[in-house]
This record gives C-alpha cells, sequence and structure tokens, in this order.
C-alpha cells in the first residue's frame, strides 16, 4: 500500500517521505509520518476491503482515546485517489520489550502492570474489550485494531495466538472482558520469570497442555464439561492429568 502524503478532512497534510515502517498486520501497515511543524505521528493506513474495520476502530476511539495510558487518535486521513485510508495517532517510541524486560526490577514490573491496568478498566468501563493485549502493545496501549465491543450471548473471534486464553484455544466464540485479563496474567508471569511467550505451543493442544501443567486439568475439565465443548480422545491423552501449581 503505498504511501501517497495523505490529507485529512481538515486540509492538513501527514507527510510520509521517505518511507518508515513501524509494524504491520493482516489489515493493516504502520508508518511514521510528520505534520508541517515537523512533528511526529504514526499512521495506520488500511487495505481498501477495511472500511467496516475503520469505522469499527474510529468507534472505539470515541470510546476509550481519553483513558489512562491509551494512545491518542490525532486525525483520519485519505490518499489524494481516495485509495489509501488511514488513522492518525500519537507517535509511540516503545522500546522492543525483548529488550526491556530483562532489564526489569520488581518496581518497574508493578508500575507498567498497574498503568496498564489502569488503561483496561478503563476501556472495559467503556463496554471494549482489547482482544490483542500482547508484549508489544502495552508500555502505551496501542493496537485497537481487534477491539471490539462486548454484546452478550454474541458470539465473537480474534485473539492472538501465543496469548490465547483456554477457551479460544476450545473454538469458544462467546466470551468477555476476562481474555484481556488472561493476557494480562501471561504477560506478568513472563515478566516476573522472565520467560516469554510464558505458555508457549503449537499446535494449540500443546499450548493447552502448557496451561494445564500450570494451572491443572480440574477446571479445564469442568468448563469442557460446562460449555458443552469437545475434546476427542487423542487431545484428552495429550493434556493428561495435572494438578494447580502452588
Amino acid at each position: 500500500m503505498a504511501p501517497i502524503h495523505p490529507e485529512s478532512g481538515a486540509g492538513q497534510f501527514y507527510d510520509m517521505s521517505p518511507p518508515k515502517r513501524l509494524g504491520r498486520g493482516r489489515h493493516v501497515s504502520v508508518f511514521e509520518c510528520r505534520d508541517p511543524s515537523g512533528r511526529i505521528y504514526a499512521m495506520k493506513l488500511f487495505k481498501q476491503d477495511s472500511r467496516d474495520r475503520i469505522r469499527r476502530e474510529l468507534e472505539i476511539f470515541q470510546y476509550v482515546e481519553n483513558g489512562p495510558n491509551i494512545i491518542k487518535f490525532i486525525d483520519a486521513v485519505q490518499g489524494e485517489e481516495g485509495s489509501d485510508i488511514g488513522i492518525i495517532l500519537e507517535y509511540v517510541d516503545n522500546t522492543d520489550f525483548r529488550t526491556l524486560y530483562p532489564r526489569f526490577n520488581d518496581l518497574n514490573i508493578r508500575y507498567y502492570t498497574r498503568e496498564l491496568l489502569r488503561a483496561l478498566d478503563f476501556a472495559h468501563s467503556q463496554g471494549v474489550i482489547h482482544r490483542d493485549i500482547r508484549p508489544q502493545n502495552v508500555l502505551r496501549l496501542i493496537g485497537w485494531s481487534s477491539a471490539d465491543f462486548y454484546r452478550p450471548d454474541e458470539d465473537l473471534d480474534t485473539c492472538v495466538g501465543l496469548w490465547k486464553p483456554p477457551e479460544l484455544l476450545l473454538y469458544h466464540e462467546r466470551y468477555d472482558f476476562s481474555i484481556d485479563m488472561w493476557c494480562f496474567g501471561a504477560m506478568l508471569a513472563a515478566m516476573i520469570f522472565r520467560k516469554e511467550p510464558f505458555f508457549h505451543g503449537a499446535p494449540r493442544i500443546d499450548q493447552l497442555s502448557q496451561i494445564a501443567e500450570v494451572l491443572g486439568t480440574d477446571k479445564l475439565y469442568r468448563f469442557v464439561n460446562e460449555y458443552d465443548l469437545e475434546l476427542d480422545d487423542e487431545e484428552i491423552e495429550a493434556l493428561g492429568q495435572h494438578h494447580e501449581q502452588a
């Protein structure tokens, strides 16, 4: 998706030359850009078939942008020929978590986890599930492209692979704000024990097995039975029987 000096509806230009990519996902690429004064921002450029996703993210920002430790929405832009649609956000110069986490002491961990909890508490109070809590997104809570509003009794999808909670690994798609808290807990464990990701398995049954080895299988099997989910004999054998670790 070529950057072409997008212009906002208010007539504000954001210069993206030379292109400097900050990140990418399935539906979006993120570039560094500057306004006429030279101030740096992050521009998320969406694929042309992502209009519904853009509308949802803009609506999400209306609810969460004033929350603590949440990245600030600046502007919405469109390319000169209407081909590129983007969102301008404040620029956050995040240090790579693989470099940062090993340096954390107890006070650092307490500070950053408290700030993340403040951001999540605000988002949840607005009815928003982030659904993409992972180390790259949390020193200032970014990555709202996967976020959605909680709607009881409605199936949802999406959650980052290595941070998926057990219910999503079991293909249970009717979940709530607790998936953000699972990802928060897994990240906290990764910081404390310096093991990232804390549960690292592939395929999904291997990841479930690693979770069961720490948290036990009793609660897992109760959840499976309560929500009428299915595990075949091979999966049950792979999970085995484990007691919760103290």
